[in-house]
């Protein structure tokens, strides 16, 4: 499996890409996509809303389960992925890429501080497994 070294991981299977500007993107890991099966349906909070650390703000479903989404930082949603209304299955061919789910523009970027690296990540990832 793949844990590219310029995201941060949640133990709770979520990414985050610092985008250099105050904002982050988010999805959920290969490994929990992989977890999951074929993905089917996603629920995405409405872009203006505040999220806290580790709070939950969406769904991903899948053909097995649905599992919540938790966000790795606070703040608020600038944008969520609209592609996955129509494409939910592009979670499982692009978890890091096109099968994002939201940005986030942080109240706290020192909570980045607080993420696994993929090293780390890798390990809770075997674990899981």
């Amino acid at each position: 499996m793949e844990f590219p070294k310029n995201l941060k991981y949640a133990s709770s299977h979520e990414w985050t890409l610092d985008n250099g500007d105050g904002t982050v993107t988010i999805g959920i890991t290969e490994h929990a996509q992989d977890a999951l099966g074929d993905v089917v349906f996603v629920e995405l909070p409405d872009v203006g809303s505040e999220l806290n650390a580790g709070e939950e703000f969406g769904v991903v479903e899948s053909v097995k389960a649905a599992s919540d989404v938790y966000s790795p930082v606070s703040g608020e949603v600038l944008e969520v992925n609209s592609d996955l209304e129509d494409s939910p299955e592009t979670i499982n061919e692009s978890p890091y890429e096109s099968g994002w789910l939201i940005k986030v523009k942080m109240s706290d970027a020192s909570e980045l501080e607080d993420l696994l690296d993929a090293d780390a990540y890798s390990k809770i990832a075997e674990e899981d497994s």
